[in-house]
């Protein structure tokens, strides 16, 4: 079980926003990272404004970061008996995009190491022509850390959880009104 309460983040994903924030508007990838996990509260508001259904709560989401437009990047509690970290990373748009976009913390610290963020992972969208990801060695010294047995190529990592979790986009848009 999760706690509700605990709103720290992992070491892991500290050192990596960390980075993150440290490369706002410098690589081209559309992600804010937050120093913390909203509050339940404040995740409940959102997934309820963001499905339109008043019933639903956000407990099974840990909303770590934003898109510029105000889509989430969160951690998706859908692994009963499993840690935070072991958890699937979820993207879900301001205008209804979703995405599994990595199958746990590991991966995901690979695909930000790989020059991609939460955004880009669920949409394949690149914002100017001549964008490319670009390795950022930051990043990959943490992935090395803290994931030394997850290094996979972006592709590679949003191919597996989206195998992983195919219906992901049908549940979500399930719980919309």
């Amino acid at each position: 079980m999760i706690p509700q309460e605990d709103r720290q983040f992992p070491a892991a994903l500290a050192a990596a926003m960390a980075v993150r924030l440290a490369w706002i508007g410098e690589d081209g990838v559309d992600f804010e990272p937050y120093v913390s996990f909203l509050s339940a509260d404040e995740t409940t508001d959102w997934f309820r404004a963001w499905t339109g259904n008043g019933d639903l709560d956000g407990d099974a989401f840990r909303v770590f970061g934003q898109d510029g437009t105000g889509g989430y990047a969160a951690f998706w509690l859908v692994r009963p008996g499993r840690e935070l970290v072991e958890q699937p990373i979820v993207f879900l748009g301001s205008e209804g995009e979703t995405g599994v976009v990595a199958g746990d913390l590991g991966a995901f610290l690979w695909l930000l190491a790989d020059g991609l963020g939460p955004w880009e992972a669920a949409t394949s969208y690149e914002p100017e022509p001549d964008w490319a990801p670009q390795v950022n060695e930051d990043l990959a010294a943490i992935a090395q850390q803290y994931a030394p047995g997850c290094q996979a190529s972006a592709p590679a990592i949003i191919a597996d959880a989206a195998r992983e979790f195919p219906d992901f986009d049908d549940t979500m848009m399930g719980l919309c009104r």
